[in-house]
């Protein structure tokens, strides 16, 4: 048997796009390692910071569904190379910055419209483009480099802070972004025709989905319009509004500073940050795995019901050592990270067909981090408040379980099997 059939080129593309996010998703680990440092260099609070980490968060957001639209029409190759360039620019600008409305401007906005043209839209563009069967597993997969490259590089990040400065972390992800581009130049095939192949698992009969012809900003404004008329769109945006508000926006950006509240070091509650993306990999493509095999409703009801549960239980467990129940809490939280992706991707399929399915779930991304940036600001806004984060994992808590319920009702009353086409 030949090389060639042994190993199909979907995997290839597969690769390439997880170690570019793995890469890429590092360069949003860096707010939450600038708040403190930031507050000491220049009096700034920790209400100011989050502003520019809110902005972030909300425009990575936002870019998403047009960042989908624009992939489907001038190539994922042309938008991820100008989404590198434009956060390479954000970060080199960042060491230059004097007052908190440059940190939002650079950092914030310039960083987020970057880093929000790629991530989990790139992710699933290329899972849907280039598998038809296996297409939950490597969502997974290609979801977790995302979170857990946002998430392992943050022990480095804050090392180097301590050592060389706040500007070096710019410097860092500046000189990474143009690093990247080349890699995906030369090494990241557009889709399966481009080498005379069909997708990975698909029949002989198989046809792409037929383009509408629009342009992208036209697409992703006529899908949104198209997909509010169902129900299970709503059901869709308001979980992963919570989904965004529990993870990126509360703990990947207050963990650390509350932890640091609590007496814990920096860099060692940067490490159990990072020990969330470790098993982030293994609970992301295990979900994926799952979501192949099982109803991905049933799967989104046990992710944030358990989630919640989790949530009650953080603030009686943050000390300023490690304990045996904070890693308890770190390593269920990793697995349960972003579980939530693939099931979801699947679901996106389903409002409006698998040809737009990528656009929803862009839209569908759009309020995971609507809800990360009400928590990035809000969770900051509380702790200067009462003093502590407690009533902002709480809220946050209370909001997953809430969700567990309503997850159930999406696509109510159709076959299971629909949900995989």
């Amino acid at each position: 048997m030949s090389v060639k059939s042994k190993i199909h080129p979907a995997w290839i593309a597969a690769t390439v796009t997880f170690f570019t996010l793995v890469a890429t998703a590092g360069f949003r680990s860096a707010p939450s390692v600038l708040i403190v440092p930031l507050e000491d260099a220049f009096g700034w609070n920790r209400e100011q910071i989050s502003l520019a980490i809110s902005v972030n968060v909300l425009l990575f957001g936002l870019t998403a569904p047009f960042a989908a639209a624009l992939m489907e029409r001038f190539t994922v190759r042309k938008v991820v190379m100008a989404a590198l360039t434009t956060v390479s620019t954000g970060a080199f600008l960042t060491t230059q910055i004097h007052a908190p409305w440059q940190l939002v401007a650079t950092w914030g906005v310039i960083v987020g419209i970057g880093t929000g043209s790629m991530a989990l839209v790139f992710a699933a563009t290329v899972a849907n483009r280039w598998f038809v069967k296996r297409r939950g597993i490597v969502m997974g997969a290609l979801t977790a480099a995302a979170a857990t490259g946002q998430l392992i590089f943050l022990p480095g990040l804050t090392r180097l802070s301590e050592l060389h400065g706040w500007k070096s972390i710019g410097i860092t992800i500046g000189s990474a972004s143009l690093i990247m581009v080349p890699m995906i130049y030369f090494f990241l095939r557009e889709k399966p025709a481009d080498v005379g192949l069909l997708p990975y698992g698909a029949p002989e009969d198989w046809q792409p989905p037929k383009h509408s012809g629009m342009n992208a900003a036209k697409l992703a404004i006529v899908t949104l319009k198209e997909a509010s008329s169902h129900k299970d769109f709503w059901y869709l945006t308001g979980s992963f509004f919570v989904c965004g508000l529990s993870t990126s926006g509360l703990i990947g950006t207050h963990f650390i500073p509350a932890a640091h509240d609590h007496g814990m070091g920096q860099v060692l509650a940067a490490s159990l940050l990072a020990l969330v993306g470790v098993f982030d990999v293994i609970g992301t493509i295990f979900s994926g795995w799952l979501t192949d095999k099982y109803d991905p409703r049933k799967l989104l009801f046990f992710y944030y019901g358990l989630r919640g549960l989790s949530l009650f239980l953080l603030p009686s467990i943050l000390f300023s050592t490690m304990h045996p129940s904070t890693l308890v809490f770190i390593i269920f939280y990793g697995l349960d990270w972003v579980a939530t992706v693939p099931p979801t991707v699947m679901l996106c399929r389903s409002v409006l067909g698998p040809d737009r399915g990528t656009v929803i779930y862009g839209w569908v991304f759009a309020a995971h981090q609507i809800g990360g940036s009400i928590a990035a600001l809000g969770a900051a806004v509380v702790r200067v408040k009462f003093g502590d984060y407690a009533a902002a994992f709480y809220i946050s808590g209370a909001l997953c379980l809430i969700t567990s319920y309503f997850v159930l009702q999406i696509a109510k009353g159709k076959e299971s099997a629909s949900l995989k086409s």
